[in-house]
């Protein structure tokens, strides 16, 4: 990659993730988008997986918390979505009730749907992001393999 190239993608890695967060928090109308948040804060990642190489990347990002990303996701969406069952409501049964008073910081209406959102945000960045290290880890296995195996011959 030429340096100019590497520059411009050092330089859009907070917007793209800023990004993100906006969706994650509002999605295309409201409550928020937590699949397309994800999709796009691991897109940002890959680019600098592209950009830098996996070494490079791991000395920035802690990607193995990637791992514990995609536990505490599914943890978080599922407690979400189960709990109501404890109150005798239906599975994804969303608090405050629609009418009922809502806390709000700034902006950002504070209900369990967000909370659901987060959880699917962490869910498929955590996956994504997993994934993609592991296809870097086992090129570089490959490359590594190849490299032994022409020096040797």
């Amino acid at each position: 990659m030429t340096h100019l190239i590497r520059t411009i993608v050092r330089l859009l890695f907070v917007p793209i993730l800023l990004l993100a967060l906006a969706v994650l928090i509002k999605g295309y109308s409201e409550p928020g988008d937590g699949f397309a948040a994800g999709v796009i804060a691991s897109l940002a990642v890959l680019l600098q997986h592209v950009s830098f190489g996996r070494e490079e990347v791991e000395r920035e990002i802690p990607l193995k918390a990637a791992f514990w990303m995609v536990y505490a996701g599914l943890l978080l969406a599922l407690g979400v979505a189960f709990l109501p069952l404890l109150a005798g409501e239906p599975v994804l049964t969303h608090f405050p009730r629609p009418g009922a008073e809502v806390i709000h910081l700034g902006s950002v209406a504070l209900h369990t749907a967000l909370l659901f959102d987060v959880g699917v945000f962490l869910l498929v960045f955590g996956f994504t992001v997993g994934v993609l290290d592991e296809i870097a880890q086992q090129e570089d296995r490959t490359q590594d393999d190849d490299g032994d195996g022409e020096g040797s011959a």
